[in-house]
């Protein structure tokens, strides 16, 4: 493509030599031709159709009476913009001249943005003004008293300008105080959000915390124009001010300049010199007063103790001598000490014959000691008679139940003929069918044990033997009436 229009290579057309061109083609020219003439153009109009994209990007209509150009600001520009932009604003833009293809339409894109004209500054003013009135942050109810003699003051100023020097120079004439500043910008892009800050770190510091907690706030800066002090008109500072907790003076600018920032902060100052003398008293007319008080004082004292005195001579001459009350009281006191000592022998005398006489009724200790003992001695011997009788009872009906226990034994089923037959576990066979061939069981009869096998199983039909001899070796066992034993 070419760089102009009358170079491109026309296509060939019976009848007509005039280049034939794309729609994308057209477009890109005319954007490079604007691009080129109107790189960088002021425009002024009023803004209308303001509309902030998600993406951060601005975009707006410039218009006045007879015409109309869109305006568009990147997101990167718009944070640096001087002013915020309102529908209705009357503005001087400063930016280049685009087209953009999608709308075959022409924009400005922005790069600078400011007020046209301190009327509408003015106004712009006065409504924002009307705004925040109504949302009550100047009310007088929510304004705070200033402290007698802050400990600590904060201040949010520029630390290069001639303000704080003014601020910290009156505070040492008058009473030298701890500052704390917070340097930042008070004019141009930025500005409002520092002043912010500012005023909001301040009320972030803890009170305990290492950095000491300002008890009162200044914001001040020099004098300017409308436009210069147009940071202390931003809501973000105004609204700052009205929700700090720690009382503010606003001293912004000269006695006459008046900003939004005055009417909610808890107290004006003319000038930042004014705020520094607001903000403390002199210190040597405190110490004047206070010696002057303390001669006060100590006159009205002196006073008080004459006029005291004088009273009391005068009451003193209406009493008795002291020292005549004296010697009645002595008098009545030795008397009523005598008094005192008889009748404490009496009492105690007394006392002791009412002892004596309860005494003569009371059996002796030693007495009572030995009643007890002797009804003691009865007790155990009477024990012990039951106690034996209760032993011969048991003893007896222990014999009767071993002769009983002894009637019921299976020996005596032994002695009668029959045998107990065990396996080799020592428990009962109780039936042939609990038997098998080869099986060990051991035999009781009463007069002894015997080991023998099973030859036969005890569900076969039984078959005659041959009698089982007994084993040469004797039981080791002792006999039944051993191992029973005797219950006696």
């Amino acid at each position: 493509m070419t760089d102009n229009l009358t170079d491109i290579e026309p296509e060939n057309e019976a009848g007509d030599n005039r280049p034939i061109l794309s729609v994308s083609e057209i477009s890109q020219s005319l954007k490079r031709t604007v691009e080129d003439n109107f790189s960088h153009v002021r425009v002024r109009g009023e803004i209308s159709r303001l509309t902030l994209a998600r993406s951060g990007h601005m975009y707006l209509t410039l218009k006045d009476e007879n015409a109309v150009l869109d305006g568009v600001c990147w997101r990167g520009t718009v944070n640096r913009l001087a002013v915020s932009p309102e529908d209705g604003m009357e503005v001087i833009v400063t930016g280049r001249l685009s087209t953009y293809a999608g709308r075959s339409s022409y924009q400005i894109v922005i790069e600078q943005m400011e007020v046209a004209g301190e009327g509408a500054l003015l106004k712009m003013l006065e409504d924002r003004r009307k705004k925040l009135l109504a949302e009550g942050l100047f009310d007088e109810e929510r304004k705070q008293p200033l402290p007698f003699l802050p400990d600590v003051i904060g201040v949010v100023t520029s630390p290069t300008g001639a303000v704080i020097r003014d601020i910290l120079h009156r505070l040492a004439d008058r009473f030298p105080r701890h500052v704390l500043l917070w340097p930042c910008n008070v004019q141009g892009e930025g500005a409002d959000q520092q002043i912010a800050a500012g005023i909001e770190a301040f009320n972030r510091i803890p009170k305990d915390g290492p950095v000491p907690r300002p008890d009162l706030l200044i914001v001040a800066r020099g004098g300017g124009s409308l436009e210069d002090l147009w940071s202390f008109n931003e809501e973000i500072v105004v609204r700052a001010a009205a929700a700090s907790e720690i009382p503010l003076i606003s001293a912004v600018g000269h006695e006459t300049d008046t900003t939004l920032i005055d009417f909610a902060s808890d107290q004006r100052a003319p000038t930042p010199t004014a705020a520094a003398e607001i903000a403390v008293p002199v210190r040597s007319d405190l110490m004047a007063g206070l010696a002057d008080n303390g001669v006060r004082l100590q006159r009205a004292i002196n006073r008080s103790l004459a006029e005291h005195t004088r009273e009391i001579e005068g009451l003193s001459r209406g009493l008795p001598d002291p020292r005549r009350l004296a010697e009645d009281a002595t008098q009545r006191l030795d008397e009523r000490s005598e008094r005192l000592l008889n009748a404490k022998g009496t009492y105690f005398d007394g006392l002791n014959s009412e002892i004596a006489r309860l005494a003569g009724g009371l059996i002796s200790p030693a007495q009572q000691i030995r009643a007890k003992q002797n009804e003691l001695g009865a007790n155990i011997r009477a024990w012990q008679r039951a106690l034996t009788t209760f032993v011969d009872q048991k003893s007896h009906d222990l014999d009767r139940f071993g002769i009983m226990l002894e009637g019921l034994s299976f020996q005596r089923v032994l002695d009668r003929g029959f045998t107990l037959v065990t396996d080799d576990q020592g428990q009962p066979v109780l039936s042939a069918a609990a038997t098998e061939p080869g099986m060990a069981i051991g035999v009781q009869f009463s007069d002894g044990d015997i080991g023998a096998v099973v030859s036969d199983s005890g569900s076969a039909k039984p078959k005659k033997k041959k009698p089982i001899k007994k084993s040469a070796k004797k039981s080791s066992k002792k006999s039944d009436d051993d191992a029973q034993g005797s219950l006696l």
